[in-house]
């Protein structure tokens, strides 16, 4: 496949679908936050430039430039989890004759698992922080379009949780127990902060929309 910049729509969901190992679950995690972020910045472009909210103006347009650069961040993501995948991958090609390059493939697959762990994290990162700007944005964008600021929740919950799940895969098979507590310590904080950002969010789509999220 094309690089996901390049890609159609069509053409990364065949990729997504085939029997290679990437795209995968991060990726998509990754993909989902990116359309997560761009229905924030559709809100917001219904509200910028509106005479009808000209009090919120500047924070809005602040806003807008945030989901913009969280847009085009989660979207490199897609590439940059295949490319910290492709890394483990390539460790099962090294030669392991000798003890010592079964000592140095042992290493190269831990140094590649950290870093295929790290990412999935970075974009679950991105999607709360998409879920915090929700909120003002349900508060105080254009109504009418609220309701694609509240699929942006779901969309955005749903990044994160995939994320976070491969986090957790991978440090199934990472042998560095303080690497591995110190990563299972993160994922707990940042499910808990997704929790109070998710129902803070939700609660002001609802108020707005009338309608429970």
């Amino acid at each position: 496949m094309s690089s996901i910049g390049d890609s159609t729509l069509q053409e990364f969901l065949d990729a997504l679908a085939s029997g290679e190992s990437t795209p995968g679950g991060g990726g998509a995690a990754a993909f989902v936050g990116s359309q997560a972020a761009a229905l924030l910045s559709m809100v917001l472009n219904f509200t910028v430039g509106r005479k009808k909210y000209a009090h919120v103006e500047a924070e809005m347009q602040a806003i807008l430039t945030r989901t913009e650069e969280l847009r085009a961040e989660l979207l490199q993501m897609v590439e940059q989890d295949a490319e910290a995948f492709g890394a483990v991958a390539a460790c099962y090609t090294m030669p392991r004759t000798t003890d010592e390059e079964k000592a140095a493939r042992s290493a190269a697959m831990q140094a590649g698992m950290k870093g295929a762990a790290k990412v999935p994290f970075r974009v679950a990162e991105k999607c709360l922080e998409l879920m915090k700007l929700a909120e003002p944005v349900a508060v105080a964008g254009n109504a009418n379009v609220v309701s694609d600021a509240a699929t942006s929740i779901y969309l955005a919950l749903a990044g994160l949780n995939s994320g976070l799940l491969n986090v957790e895969i991978n440090l199934k098979y990472i042998k560095d127990s303080q690497f591995n507590q110190e990563w299972a310590d993160k994922v707990a904080d940042l499910r808990a902060a997704a929790a109070d950002a998710y129902t803070t969010a939700a609660a002001a789509c609802s108020a707005t929309l009338e309608v429970t999220i």
